[in-house]
């Protein structure tokens, strides 16, 4: 790596300890297109647990991934975010898939599966979440509804009651919208889904989305449902209903249009990937080797799709075992590199990691010590 993009990086992380080393004196090509050392020899038993949206993109990584390393043998519970780092804390676990970074108290209770070390996480699946809907001569007839974010927030707060209301009229002249309540449903289980939602609507919204963040929904319209299953499954039982959820699971369903600057944009993973690369690393998240993200919501890219869920792989510089740290250096390697993340767009939908964002990915993982 050129010195002038290392110092870059180096200042881009605000001094924190993102292996320099391996930074200026590593390529910078993508680690699925470089050889791992001895990658064919890898062989063992290796389990990760965690974020449950990370559950397909896994599985299709992990076909991928023993095509060239057969006697890898690899597991993943989706048991979700807060289970999965439990299970890594107790050393159980090669690593773990987790929808939130780590708070300062993971970071420090980390030294003791880390050798001493602190665990770091770096960001492996972006998924669009989308606002999909169900809306007889609309949704049915492959259309998007058009909506700012007050209008979304106005929807999902209660306050616009009505497919014809004014204010959606307005926002799509070309659609025949009908005279016919609104009925959001929402998720009923804690979940990352509706944080991320929740994050969105908290910075583009001001005072018509007066809530505060939270895993759970914070107001009483609407129903709930179990999970991005139930959510998916109540809109689709009745006309005139609106929620959320992950784009690998909206189906045929009608998706929202969410407005960018001055124009509408379609939900899409390249238009997800545009706004994460709009985006900023976390500068004030403790500990070496991280690559947290502050999702940039309130982004004007053209092109952009603003409402993402970022999931994170959370792994140690330092493994007690030589093998385990071979593995989990190869194998971050290769989902966050070009195959890996084409994978997850075929088989999830998912967004690809940004270049410039990668580029901090590879040196994290890069600093895996392997003797």
């Amino acid at each position: 790596m050129h010195t002038n993009l290392a110092r870059r990086a180096f200042a881009a992380l605000c001094g924190v300890a993102l292996v320099v080393a391996a930074a200026a004196c590593g390529d910078n090509t993508d680690p699925s297109d470089r050889p791992v050392s001895n990658a064919s020899s890898i062989s063992g038993s290796f389990a990760g647990a965690g974020a449950s949206s990370q559950q397909t993109a896994v599985e299709a990584w992990i076909a991928g991934y023993q095509k060239t390393n057969p006697d890898a043998k690899i597991s993943y519970n989706p048991s979700g975010s807060g289970a999965g780092v439990v299970t890594f804390l107790t050393g159980a676990t090669v690593w773990a898939g987790s929808d939130k970074p780590l708070d300062s108290a993971q970071v420090e209770e980390s030294k003791q599966v880390c050798s001493g070390s602190t665990a770091f996480d770096v960001p492996v699946y972006i998924s669009p979440i989308a606002i999909v809907f169900n809306l007889r001569g609309v949704s049915d007839a492959g259309k998007h509804i058009n909506m700012d974010a007050s209008t979304i927030a106005k929807v999902f707060n209660g306050k616009i009651t009505r497919w014809n209301d004014p204010t959606l009229a307005k926002q799509n002249p070309d659609l025949d919208l009908p005279d016919l309540p609104i009925t959001v449903v929402h998720r009923s289980d804690k979940s990352g889904t509706t944080l991320n939602l929740l994050e969105y609507l908290k910075a583009t919204a001001g005072k018509d989305w007066p809530y505060q963040l939270s895993e759970n929904w914070p107001n009483d319209v609407g129903q709930g449902a179990k999970g991005t299953s139930g959510v998916i499954s109540t809109i689709d039982q009745a006309n005139g209903t609106i929620g959320y959820a992950d784009l690998s699971q909206a189906g045929d369903m009608g998706t929202v249009a969410v407005k960018v600057g001055g124009e509408y944009t379609k939900i899409s993973a390249d238009a997800a990937s545009k706004a994460v690369a709009d985006s900023k690393l976390d500068e004030s998240v403790p500990g070496a080797n991280r690559v947290v993200l502050n999702i940039n919501h309130a982004t004007t890219e053209p092109g952009a799709y603003p409402i993402v869920l970022v999931s994170y792989d959370i792994a140690c510089p330092i493994y007690r075992d030589e093998n385990t740290a071979r593995f989990a250096k190869s194998w971050l390697g290769y989902i966050t590199g070009k195959a890996g993340q084409d994978q997850a767009k075929n088989a999830t939908g998912s967004a690809p990691l940004p270049e410039n964002i990668a580029q901090y990915v590879r040196a994290s993982i890069d600093a895996i010590e392997v003797k």
